[in-house]
């Protein structure tokens, strides 16, 4: 069984204190029972599932909607004050006591229940009851609290070689990355001086072709003067020969001439060569 303790002050006495106590097997909505005591006197009753059923009829709101509400007043406690007010009227001579409880609106309150408890005989067994039971939940909330410190305490010794742990791996990350800084500048400036080679070679095999080329060039140019010179130096001594064989009279010229040089000159495009040839 699920029981609450609230402390609650009547609308008609603010100053007053009383005690109420709903207990419940389920879910509220089954049915719920009552203590109220103020300390001297108590009084209990009962609420059916029937009835709960008929008040959220007559207040034309969902079954669902009513205990939602009926839990926010009677169980909440201390959460829910100045939302809902609670109405005590003690009736001595029927040994009754008219208990209500209401939600407070802008313009005014809505009643949400209200029931008839009766008298207890023995309110000493009632205030022992409640006492034990503030007693038990005391006890439980201290054993909750212990067991929350000593997970705390496991939690921030967790904390505390999570801590050293991350704190190592840090130094370690460190070191990593200083040694891996290094080793990339080794082989960064190895590659740097490769690459500084290789240049100085390719400049090198660059003005080596430039030379060769120049060589070539100079050669070249050398033959093909060459050439011309000795072009020039046969055409002289061709027309040397011409002139000497003119000068000489027609009459000594029917053999004098060698017929390979007026075969040669018939080649080389003469016409007048092949009209001189005389056998």
């Amino acid at each position: 069984m699920e029981k609450t303790l609230s402390r609650i002050h009547p609308v008609s006495d603010p100053e007053a204190t009383y005690f109420l106590q709903v207990s419940w097997e389920k879910d509220l909505g089954t049915g719920f029972g009552i203590i109220l005591s103020d300390g001297q006197c108590a009084w209990t009753g009962t609420v059916s599932e029937a009835e709960i059923s008929r008040e959220a009829a007559d207040m034309e709101m969902s079954r669902e909607k009513y205990v939602e509400e009926l839990k926010k007043a009677l169980i909440a406690g201390e959460e829910s004050a100045g939302k809902y007010n609670f109405a005590i009227s003690r009736d001595e001579e029927n040994m009754e006591c008219l208990f209500s409880y209401e939600r407070n609106l802008k313009d005014g309150s809505f009643r949400l229940g209200s029931l008839k408890l009766q008298k207890v005989s023995s309110p000493a067994e009632v205030v022992k009851e409640l006492i034990g039971y503030c007693l038990d939940c005391l006890g439980r909330l201290q054993a909750k609290n212990e067991h929350l410190q000593k997970e705390n305490e496991r939690l921030f010794s967790d904390w505390s070689d999570v801590e050293k742990r991350l704190e190592k791996c840090v130094e370690a990350k460190e070191e990593l990355e200083a040694d891996l800084y290094n080793r990339f500048i080794l082989v960064l400036n190895e590659k740097k001086a490769k690459i500084r080679n290789l240049q100085k070679l390719l400049n090198e095999a660059k003005e080596s072709a430039a030379d060769a080329k120049c060589t070539r060039d100079s050669i070249n140019t050398t033959q093909m003067a060459t050439g011309r010179e000795n072009d020039y130096d046969g055409s002289t001594e061709e027309e040397s020969e011409n002139l000497t064989w003119a000068s000489l009279p027609s009459g000594k010229r029917t053999c004098t001439e060698p017929a390979f040089l007026s075969f040669s000159r018939g080649i080389s495009g003469d016409p007048g060569g092949f009209s001189s040839f005389r056998l």
